[in-house]
């Protein structure tokens, strides 16, 4: 995290806000500024850019709990956590057994946490736009992860030279910090023993790794849905790796609201298809189909496009619904003018 921002501001929502009025605040602001609304224009996309950021934390319950509850340290602290699924300390929520190994596990460094923790199940959010979710993509995913280090298993140090640890006396625990609790040696990483400085970490037990994933995202996917991907989390210091979860996060689009398997838009008609009927285009996801307007169509009358909707499996799709909005000429031809007057005074007369 680069610096501290207000998620809130951001999305101009108050504190107290509920999940659906983040949700429509998102939603408002991400059409306002999305990419294909506003092509070419770098500080709409960087505006959208910092919405879809504010809205992936207020919209998980645990990072807002986290953001709200630690401000600008919310991601240092959430990181302090073992893994995911674990017994909560508190009502926060954190895996930690207790205050000790809560209190432990901030004030120590990474070497004793790469060493002492095993692998780590992680989660990344990645964003797709509503095509990818209808036919499916392939995606880079560049993960950057604090990982044990594989040539100490994590500990910072090598058995080379090793004698026993003075400042905790061999045991590998001791009262190391102002609040007196029992921690894990900060010099020794609890094995009692100092060995030669790690020349692969410089002793910090962990190293940052960049590995790129090529990931998959299956048709139909929904908006927050989580993949699974297993042994693709953070290494321990046994070299095993937990599992990386993927959050899906949908863009909003500037056209189609999605309702679970199916799609809403608004489409426009000239007042005079409307009125006597015809065909028109209506632009799908997909592309563009042909629909009947009835003759005396009224504006809000909505139609259904079987099939052109959200996939619900590997033959079936859901529908599209299209609302009509009828366009009225601001400033009608003198032609047009001449013989709407004619109609007009004709129904006048009966």
């Amino acid at each position: 995290m680069t610096g501290y921002k207000d998620y809130y501001a951001v999305l101009g929502v108050s504190k107290k806000a509920t999940e659906r009025e983040i949700k429509a605040a998102f939603r408002k602001l991400a059409r306002q500024y999305h990419p294909d609304v506003n092509p070419g224009n770098a500080e709409a996309e960087s505006k959208f850019k910092e919405v879809n950021q504010a809205y992936e934390v207020l919209s998980d319950p645990e990072k807002r709990k986290a953001y709200d509850r630690y401000g600008e340290q919310w991601e240092n602290i959430q990181r302090a956590g073992r893994q995911p699924s674990g017994e909560a300390f508190g009502d926060f929520g954190f895996p930690f057994k207790d205050f000790s190994e809560f209190i432990e596990s901030l004030l120590n460094n990474h070497r004793q946490t790469a060493a002492q923790y095993p692998p780590q199940d992680v989660e990344q959010s990645i964003t797709i736009s509503l095509e990818e979710a209808i036919r499916g993509a392939n995606k880079s995913l560049i993960l950057n992860l604090d990982e044990a280090c594989q040539i100490c298993q994590g500990m910072g140090q090598t058995k080379a030279g090793a004698r026993r640890c003075d400042a905790c006396g061999g045991t590998g625990r001791g009262r190391f910090n102002v609040l007196g609790v029992n921690m894990t040696c900060p010099e020794c990483g609890g094995t009692g023993k100092i060995g030669e400085r790690c020349a692969d970490c410089g002793g910090l037990g962990v190293t940052r790794q960049t590995r790129t994933l090529s990931v998959r995202i299956p048709p139909g996917v929904r908006d927050d849905q989580r993949i699974r991907l297993a042994g693709q989390g953070i290494a321990g210091g046994n070299g095993k790796r937990g599992d990386l979860y993927l959050r899906v996060r949908i863009q909003p689009h500037p056209k189609f609201e999605r309702r679970g398997e199916h799609l809403h838009t608004e489409v426009e008609v000239d007042y005079l298809t409307a009125l006597l009927g015809g065909e028109i285009n209506v632009e799908t996801p997909t592309g563009s189909v042909k629909m009947k307007v009835p003759a005396g169509s009224q504006s809000g009358a909505v139609f259904r496009l079987s099939g052109q909707g959200m996939p619900k499996d590997k033959e079936k799709r859901g529908d599209l619904y299209a609302r009509l909005r009828i366009s009225v000429p601001r400033r009608p031809g003198d032609e047009e003018k001449r013989l709407l007057e004619q109609i007009a005074a004709a129904r006048k007369k009966g």
